[in-house]
């Protein structure tokens, strides 16, 4: 089968978020072995760790609109790329969060303040509500029950791409309004927007996929 050049996009940013996994794994090991941490930025507070996985993070969320933008244009949507899109995009955002959930409480020399706590316990609520839409979107359509996409869920997704890059970066350019702020206002509201978007489409998700749980097996015409 002859992989179209949008499909090819996608792999390799599925590609890209491998290579981001291994390297924190590696990081990780390096730190553990030699208590090494990374040195931050002047005093920005933004660690040089953080802003390469940031700027890969970024790269690979603006492949995710030119893959499906070319495969529009083209004319080349197919289903190999319908289905690793949205791993794809699942493995980007979701690996990021975990990442940043708990490398400050790993990290050596690193210590977790109160917003740490905070910001993991948004994070891990969002990657939470995708395994439970995940597992109900795939017991449906075992059943031939398409659960269609909402705009919540859309914007979900542009809010957690757009939160995610000022969390990495320590807050900035918001940390710098007033420094009594920390992460800034302006980015934990993001995070809090991304976070309110990801609950609101979880719980339209499961409504709209109760009839697979209660018996009411009536096929969806809407594409997700």
């Amino acid at each position: 089968m002859k992989i179209n050049i949008p499909t090819k996009i996608t792999i390799a940013r599925i590609l890209l978020i491998g290579l981001m996994i291994v390297a924190w794994f590696v990081l990780w090991i390096v730190n553990l072995a030699t208590g090494w941490t990374s040195p931050e930025l002047g005093d920005s507070g933004i660690s040089l760790v953080y802003l390469i996985f940031c700027i890969v993070f970024v790269v690979a969320s603006l492949t995710d609109s030119l893959d499906g933008y070319l495969a529009r244009k083209w004319k080349q949507v197919t289903d190999l790329g319908k289905f690793l899109d949205p791993i794809a995009d699942k493995m980007l955002v979701n690996a990021t969060m975990i990442f940043i959930a708990v490398s400050w409480q790993f990290a050596p020399g690193q210590v977790a303040s109160e917003q740490h706590g905070i910001i993991a316990f948004c994070l891990i609520l969002m990657v939470l509500r995708d395994l439970i839409v995940d597992t109900m979107r795939f017991v449906a359509a075992s059943k031939g029950v398409v659960v269609a996409a909402n705009i919540f869920g859309k914007l979900k997704t542009i809010f957690q791409m757009v939160a995610i890059p000022f969390v990495l970066l320590n807050g900035w350019p918001f940390s710098y309004f007033d420094s009594s702020w920390g992460y800034g206002r302006i980015c934990l509201i993001l995070l809090y927007l991304a976070t309110a978007m990801s609950v609101v489409s979880g719980i339209i998700y499961v409504y709209q996929g109760r009839g697979v749980f209660l018996g009411e097996e009536k096929k969806d015409e809407s594409a997700s």
